[in-house]
Parts: structure tokens; C-alpha cells; sequence
């Protein structure tokens, strides 16, 4: 079992440390890394897209689970897959698309590992429609602290604790999953401009429940009447008859197709994503938009996963990296968004990946991070002066709205803010104490949050 100390960061790259890093083959090389991954503990890790710290561990140990990737059953007739935790979504989507089946929730990208998706409970474009990943999550394989394998049902505490618990129960090993039924790989969609906030949440409110999937890029930097304007996405994966007889299409309806651009470079010049780069690239968005269109056909990596087409997007941010910030306020917290929002814009930050969706339904897990009601998500240039401050006034303000901030971004929250956020975490506390005395199960996010 291979083992190297090497430097660990997320995906964002704010908060580089250096961890053992461990590479079970089996589920045996796996137990043996937990038994003896150090004093300062393990974490699991997949493919290194949370954007903070979560999945790293300054000093100790970080499991790559990646090598644990085997699809063992796929029941074609009852829609769901057994597969280990290191398989990803995209290779799940290259061997079910063909099938007929598709991942029942996908984040904005589909480089996430099985795993990854359970201990983020990440959530999609779909929220308000089917939940986020661990609702479809029957049961799961668990290595604990004390080395043993366990078996977790849905609904049982373990597993609540399990979902969003950002890896700190233990080692998933497998999940078996209910998957989606669709006629083709592509996508209906629909897209129309927001002529500022009010406008995109009535639009929102409006029309949700009728299409599965809903998000929208929200231009951050308008001000005045145009706060908050927005182009707005929904779609519906594409029955067979849409596609029309002689469509080329037509001829492998299921096929997954996935383009790849060039690698971002290496770095960019410190100040290229300025005030200034991105309202151009803000005022060209949206005015290339259409200001309403219906039925075009997209493929899914189009729609779903449009900067997974561009390896290490994550560098044209800097040396410095960035902050991917996500919040969530409830329904009937409007106000606090638009003031939100309002504060974004006034202080001009240049975030040109900024968007706005709709949750539903609560879930069920600990912490997991959806709650009925609006999240914003933006990303900011790391170097940016006093956004550190800055962060922490909208913590304060989310918090005080009943929010929460999503952790597998966060790499800078303080930890006072936390219990206000996520009710449940002191019966995860309770349980970790109970399951992991000894603290094996430890990585930066953490320690900093005293999780």
C-alpha cells in the first residue's frame, strides 16, 4: 500500500498542507490505514473537488479512496447500482446512460466520487424536485474507527450522521444507489433573461415545479435597477420524441459524449479577473442570452458540468487561488437576500461564476446543508483586500436569519457561528465522541470548526 507525504489542498487552493497519503487497493488495505494512520488522525478523500479544507489534514494522514472503484451490480430493471465509494459520477454516467439510468442528483461537476457525494450530501440543479444525493442512498458500507465494516440503513442515525458529515465517521467502502430513468442523454432546455432580482425569484417561484432541473447565473456586479439580473436555466431530461425522426441523435439516443478544451495555464497574471474583466464578461453573458427561448437540445455535460470541459479551471484565479462562498436562507428570508446581494454588488466584487437556485425539503442528515428556502453560491479571487472580513459579515447575517453556510466550500468560518447554523450538531458530536473516541477520524476542516 503505497504512502507519500506530499502536499494536500482543495479545490479552491487557499489552504495547502502536507498529509501521508494513503492508497488502499482493497477493503483490508483500507482498515489497515485506519488502524494506523497516526496521531493526528485520517481523512478519506476523493477526487479533491471540495474547495476548502475538508479533505485535507495537516500532519496526519489523507486515505485516496480513489482506488477503490469497482461497480459491482447494476439491477437495469429496478434502477439502482451497488459500487464502491471511489467510483465516480462520471464513470457511473458512462456506464448507465447507455442503460437508460442516470445519477439521481449531480453537483456542477461530475469529477466527485461516491463517497465524496455522501459526505458532502451535495446537491444539484434538481433540489427542489428530488433532494440531495443521500435520499437516493439506500445503504452504504462503513469502515469505523475501531476497524469494523458496517452495514448503515437509511434513517438510522449512523447514516443521518453519515450524510454531509464531511468524512468524519468513518470510511464509506460502498453505497447502493436509486438511479433515474431516461429515454436519451440529452437535454430540453428552456432559458430566459431576469431583469433583476425580484424579477428571477418571482420566475423562480413561479415556475420551479415545472421543470426538474432550475438554476441561475446571476450577474453580481449591476447595480441599481439591475441588481441581481439574471439568466435563468431550466431543464428536463429529453424524451425519444423530442429528438425527431432523422435527427442524428436519434441514432444512439443514450450516447455520452463529453468534449475536453485545453488545459487552463498554469497560472494567470495576478489582477486578470478584475472589476473591470469580469463586468465585461458579465454584460457579454447576459446579453447573449436569449431573452426567452424553449426546446433546444443540450448534451449533459453542456448542460450540468460546462467548466468540467476545461481541466484545472481552478487555476485562472491565481497562484492565490480562490473562495467558492454558498449560502442558503430560508423561504420567507427574501430580504436578507436581496440585502445580501445588494451588499455583493455595492462592494463591487468580481465573481463572474455566481449562481442562484431553489431548495427544497430539508434532508435528512446532521449536516447536511440544504434547507427549504434560496443559496447563493459566488466565487472570489483569495487575494481580493479585506474579503476575509467581508465573509464574515454575511456569515453573521445568514446565521441570523436561521442560514447556514455550505462546509465541504467553506475554508474560513469561525467556529462560534456554527451551532447557530447546523441545530444538530451537538447530537454529531455526541455521536463521533461515542463511535471515535480516540479521534481517528480528523482532518483540517475539523479541527478549525471543532467538529
Amino acid at each position: 500500500m503505497a504512502a507519500d507525504t506530499v502536499p494536500v489542498t482543495g479545490w479552491g487552493r487557499t489552504a495547502p498542507t502536507t498529509a501521508r497519503l494513503i492508497r488502499p487497493r482493497t477493503y483490508e488495505e483500507a482498515a489497515a490505514a485506519v488502524r494506523n494512520c497516526g496521531v493526528r488522525g485520517g481523512i478519506p478523500r476523493g477526487l479533491g473537488r471540495a474547495y476548502g479544507d475538508a479533505a485535507q489534514n495537516a500532519g496526519g494522514s489523507v486515505l485516496d479512496m480513489t482506488g477503490l472503484d469497482r461497480i459491482h451490480t447494476i439491477d437495469a430493471g429496478g434502477g439502482t447500482v451497488l459500487c464502491d465509494a471511489g467510483v465516480s459520477l462520471h464513470r457511473l454516467m458512462e456506464v448507465l446512460l447507455p442503460l437508460g439510468w442516470f445519477v439521481p442528483v449531480t453537483p456542477g461537476t461530475r469529477f466527485v466520487t461516491v463517497g465524496g457525494a455522501i459526505g458532502a450530501d451535495i446537491h444539484g440543479k434538481n433540489h427542489h424536485v428530488s433532494g440531495s444525493f443521500t435520499r437516493h442512498v439506500l445503504s452504504l458500507e462503513l469502515l469505523t474507527a475501531d476497524g469494523e465494516i458496517h452495514t448503515v440503513g437509511h434513517g438510522t442515525p449512523l447514516f443521518e450522521a453519515t450524510a454531509g458529515g464531511m468524512g468524519l465517521t468513518g470510511v464509506i467502502l460502498t453505497a447502493t444507489i436509486r438511479l433515474q430513468p431516461v429515454e436519451t442523454s440529452l437535454m430540453r432546455v428552456a432559458t430566459e433573461r431576469a431583469t433583476d432580482l425580484d424579477d428571477l425569484m418571482a420566475r423562480l417561484t413561479a415556475t420551479d415545479h415545472h421543470h426538474r432541473y432550475s438554476v441561475a447565473w446571476i450577474d453580481l456586479l449591476a447595480r441599481g435597477a439591475a441588481t441581481g439580473r439574471a439568466v435563468l436555466t431550466r431543464g428536463d431530461h429529453a424524451p425519444l420524441e423530442s429528438l425527431g425522426r432523422r435527427a442524428r441523435a436519434r441514432r444512439d439516443p443514450l450516447a455520452f459524449r463529453t468534449p475536453r478544451l485545453p488545459a487552463a495555464p498554469a497560472f494567470l497574471p495576478q489582477g486578470l479577473l478584475s472589476r473591470t474583466t469580469v463586468g465585461l464578461f458579465n454584460e457579454f453573458w447576459y446579453r447573449k442570452a436569449p431573452r426567452a427561448r424553449t426546446g433546444a437540445l443540450q448534451t449533459i455535460p453542456a448542460f450540468f458540468h460546462p467548466l468540467d470541459g476545461v481541466p484545472h479551471w481552478n487555476r485562472v484565479y491565481g497562484r492565490g487561488g480562490f473562495v467558492q462562498y454558498q449560502f442558503v436562507v430560508g423561504q420567507g428570508q427574501e430580504d436578507t437576500l436581496r440585502r445580501i446581494v445588494n451588499r455583493i454588488s455595492q462592494r463591487r466584487c468580481p465573481s463572474f461564476l455566481a449562481v442562484l437556485k431553489r431548495f427544497g425539503d430539508a434532508d435528512p442528515g446532521w449536516l447536511s446543508f440544504p434547507l427549504p428556502g434560496w443559496t447563493l453560491a459566488l466565487d472570489l479571487p483569495a487575494s481580493l483586500p479585506g474579503l476575509g472580513g467581508f465573509l464574515d459579515e454575511l456569515d453573521e447575517e445568514v446565521a441570523a436569519a436561521g442560514g447556514r453556510v455550505y462546509l465541504a466550500k467553506d475554508s474560513r468560518l469561525r467556529p462560534e457561528l456554527l451551532t447557530a447554523m447546523y441545530p444538530r450538531l451537538d447530537d454529531f458530536r455526541a455521536l463521533r465522541a461515542e463511535l471515535d473516541p480516540r479521534g481517528v477520524f480528523m482532518s483540517d476542516l475539523a479541527r478549525r470548526l471543532d467538529l
